[in-house]
């Protein structure tokens, strides 16, 4: 069942049962009710842009003995002042808003017509807002080769006021049928994940349509390829030990990551590392494909802790670079006390010698 047709009662205002439409999981705007023929207030739930103005009236079946000027407003709990009140017969009487602000909720607020004793006759929902800019910073990545994430961010300041639909739409590019993608995530805003059913070495393209009471917006279109987005998971087994007794240097070693161990590539990799008791990290850049590296130059007698991660270059002979994965679950490991220090990394994938004992002076961070 949609969350718009959802009904059900709800106590809106002391002694008042009245029931309310669910216009998400977590909003909802009360549809206050009364007698049939009692009331009605018009119009019903308007949509109107910030800084307008709303003249609405409250009109009362005679039969029930109600008179307009006995009634009045109140405007989400708060009553309104009679100043701005018009009697417009025995009947009916108006209230006029100006300069309105944005909604309180995205449900809307709520306008209420009140019987001189509090009792709610009828009400309206208010959805006071602007209409959606264009969606900017439209950016996708594939994990694997397997799926497709996108991520966007709302146009100009991105407050809308009012409940602004987000939908992510692709096709591939010349002959492919429009999709939209279903999985939004909730903890991630202006996110959406498709899993499944993509095709490789052909072009997509691309965009968010955004869309409420007030207007829609549609972004720039992208156009990818999914294996010019590949990331992956972070290197596998990541493992930090000391140099024999070099009190200065650690060895740290990893695995390509398992997800891509079938795929024709050629992987980057970046260490960092930082003291136990900083957050500082030292980054060690451009290792290329080697699976192995000596951090020299640190402190000993200290407590380390490393991390790696990996870019997938050239994927199933993409040419474009790839997307950095996050990085390994940080591995800790301690130099031996005293001695000399020197600075660098060097490739443990060689025979150690002398040479190498000392350092390539390359410097980090």
């Amino acid at each position: 069942m949609s969350p718009l047709r959802l009904l059900f009662f709800t106590l809106c205002a002391p002694g008042v049962l009245s029931f309310t439409r669910e216009i998400s999981p977590s909003l909802t705007c009360c549809l206050y009710t009364s007698p049939p023929a009692m009331a009605s207030v018009y119009p019903q739930d308007p949509a109107l842009l910030i800084g307008s103005s709303l003249t609405a009236t409250c009109s009362v079946s005679s039969d029930h003995g109600l008179h307009a000027g006995s009634l009045y407003w109140t405007l989400n709990g708060k009553r309104l002042p009679s100043s701005t009140y018009s009697i417009l017969s025995p009947t009916v009487l108006s209230v006029t808003l100006s300069n309105l602000s944005g909604s309180r909720q995205r449900s809307g607020d709520n306008l209420v017509c009140h019987s001189g004793g509090g009792h709610v006759l009828a009400g309206s929902c208010l959805y006071v807002g602007t209409p959606p800019e264009k969606p900017v910073n439209l950016t996708c990545w594939s994990r694997n080769t397997k799926d497709l994430t996108c991520r966007w961010a709302p146009g100009g300041q991105g407050e809308t006021f009012i409940k602004t639909k987000y939908t992510l739409k692709y096709k591939l590019r010349w002959y492919g049928q429009e999709k939209e993608c279903e999985d939004y995530n909730a903890g991630q805003p202006y996110t959406c994940y498709i899993p499944r059913d993509l095709a490789l070495f052909t072009p997509y393209e691309i965009w968010v349509e955004a869309s409420n009471q007030l207007g829609r917006a549609t972004s720039d279109v992208i156009s990818l390829d999914i294996l010019d987005v590949v990331t992956t998971d972070p290197p596998a087994d990541v493992h930090v030990s000391r140099v024999g007794d070099l009190e200065d240097q650690l060895t740290v070693r990893w695995g390509t990551p398992p997800a891509l161990k079938d795929f024709l590539f050629q992987a980057k990799y970046q260490i960092r590392y930082r003291l136990e008791d900083s957050t500082e990290w030292k980054v060690v850049d451009d290792m290329g494909n080697q699976t192995s590296c000596r951090l020299a130059g640190l402190r000993p007698g200290t407590v380390y802790f490393v991390q790696v991660r990996c870019n997938p270059v050239g994927i199933l002979g993409s040419r474009k670079a790839g997307i950095w994965s996050d990085w390994s679950h940080p591995t800790a490991a301690s130099t031996p006390h005293s001695g000399k220090r020197s600075v660098g990394c060097n490739d443990v994938a060689k025979k150690p010698s002398t040479e190498t004992k000392t350092e390539i002076r390359d410097t980090l961070g």
